[in-house]
């Protein structure tokens, strides 16, 4: 079954009702309801139809351009428009990543190129504003739903899925974005002693992609929150924020952004991935640990103790015995910290497997995934338009039937998003609306021509990118000058 095929319904409709939006007033709408609220946060609680479309633009190609989905002939120049317009997408993504880059380059923590400009403090905030900005309109654009910052204690449960307690300080931040793509489940196992060790599958809630974008305050500014939320001395408060920052690399708080993206990530796990996080001992350790502690330091006191009360007639007996109770108190200690050194070394493992890429390369697959979602929508709503007589009050009914068709053919039940596909198709010119509210697409023929002549004047429209912020160095990052020759030499082109 086609898009087209559900669409029918359209006409059907038109011919019951004696083509009552026939004299529909141009730009009339009746558009669906915005059920997932995409640009706004979400509680995870809540969780909504996605917009992400989980197949691949190869396999929804194949679906669409099926030659009985077509008049005889069309299907072959239909396949060659999709692919044209899938190409045309990707390159326009890429020249707005190439742009966002170069926002990005002061506050990358990866960096291996020489920083040749220099910044002012107001400079910097505008252009750490505009970056974050741009890349929650990629995530959007690549169906990513938000996860309201402040909601984030709801998805921080008593206890993982791999067994550990977190706790983490929000207020640390100066910038945190949290999106997901993809609520799931998964089979898993564990050992359960109401089971006698036997092992139990149950099913985990994980997000398949996870990415999180955040800036650290820097020192001075957290010191001066802590002070005035706890009433304290600005020296307390710098012994307490020194102690909260201890195990974390001191490039986190340099002023750089970091971006994180995730796979596969248990949603109670999602406190895992962000950097202040500490682990902590989780109920049943501190029994353990406390039953195993006490019994053996009261073993080990009474023991000692007749002992060191015979240390006037016999110091080397007693002497014995403290070294006795310093060892236990020492095997106690160690216990503590190795139970400690497993926490962290299960959190590192996970970690490592669930990470998906990191600040630059994160950028780079986000407008790729940007780029992935735009197409498919495109797709699926050209192959309407292209095929049926639409007016722009039917869009409802549009997405309705496109719904239909990922449901029936793939088994997807995604939230499609009808307007922001069309903008973008009218905006290429590949779709019009004339002077009665009724969308007109080009035939696959024409609508191949025309991407091929936006591809031709894309170099010539590209807009000028002389940076108007920072100033340029007169040498590198060690302040020497460069060599007045050389600069004569690349100057003047007299090589």
């Amino acid at each position: 079954m086609t898009v087209i095929g559900m669409a029918n319904g359209l006409d059907a409709r038109r011919a019951t009702n004696g083509d009552a939006t026939a004299d529909a007033p141009a730009g009339a709408t009746q558009q669906p309801v915005d059920k997932s609220g995409r640009t706004g946060p979400v509680r995870v609680d809540e969780l909504p139809r996605e917009r992400f479309i989980p197949v691949t633009r190869h396999a929804l190609m194949d679906r669409l351009t099926s030659p009985r989905a077509w008049p005889p002939g069309q299907a072959a120049s239909a396949r060659r428009f999709l692919r044209y317009l899938a190409y045309w997408r990707s390159q326009q993504w890429g020249a707005r990543v190439l742009e966002l880059e170069q926002t990005y380059e002061p506050f990358s923590p990866d960096s291996d190129l020489l920083m040749t400009r220099k910044f002012t403090d107001a400079e910097r905030l505008s252009m750490q504003k505009r970056f974050m900005v741009e890349v929650e309109t990629m995530l959007v654009q690549a169906n990513y739903v938000k996860i309201d910052p402040q909601d984030i204690e709801l998805i921080m449960t008593k206890e993982s899925h791999y067994g550990l307690d977190f706790n983490i300080e929000l207020d640390a931040f100066e910038e945190l974005l949290v999106y997901y793509r993809g609520a799931s489940t998964r089979r898993d196992h564990k050992r359960s002693l109401a089971k006698f060790f036997r092992k139990q599958e149950f099913d985990v809630p994980i997000y398949r992609r996870l990415f999180i974008v955040f800036k650290m305050k820097d020192e001075e500014t957290r010191i001066e929150e802590v002070r005035k939320k706890l009433n304290v001395t600005r020296k307390e408060a710098r012994r307490k924020v020194r102690r909260m920052r201890a195990g974390i690399p001191p490039e986190i708080f340099s002023g750089n952004i970091f971006i994180k993206s995730f796979k596969d990530m248990p949603r109670a796990d999602v406190e895992m991935v962000f950097p202040n996080t500490r682990v902590k001992f989780r109920l049943l350790d501190k029994i353990k640990l406390g039953v195993t502690s006490g019994a053996g330091a009261a073993m080990g006191v009474a023991s000692a103790a007749g002992k060191i009360a015979l240390a006037a007639s016999n110091p080397i007996a007693a002497a014995g015995a403290a070294a006795g109770l310093g060892g236990l108190a020492f095997r106690q200690f160690m216990g503590f910290m190795n139970q400690r050194q497993r926490y962290m070394v299960v959190m590192a493992q996970n970690l490592y497997f669930h990470s998906l890429a990191d600040n630059r390369s994160a950028l780079t697959k986000l407008a790729d995934r940007a780029a992935e979602e735009d197409v498919k929508e495109e797709f699926l709503l050209y192959a309407v338009l292209a095929k049926e007589t639409v007016h722009r009050s039917e869009l409802g009914a549009v997405d309705t039937a496109i719904e239909h068709f990922l449901k029936a053919s793939f088994g997807i039940d995604a939230d499609f998003d009808v307007d922001d596909a069309l903008d973008r198709l009218m905006r290429d010119g590949i779709v019009h609306e004339d002077t009665r509210g009724y969308l007109i697409a080009l035939e696959p023929v024409e609508a191949a021509r025309r991407i091929d002549s936006l591809w031709d004047g894309f170099l010539d429209a590209l807009p000028d990118t002389a940076p108007n912020e920072g100033e340029e160095r007169a040498g590198d990052q060690t302040g020497e000058p460069p060599s007045t020759t050389h600069l004569v030499v690349l100057e003047r082109g007299s090589l």
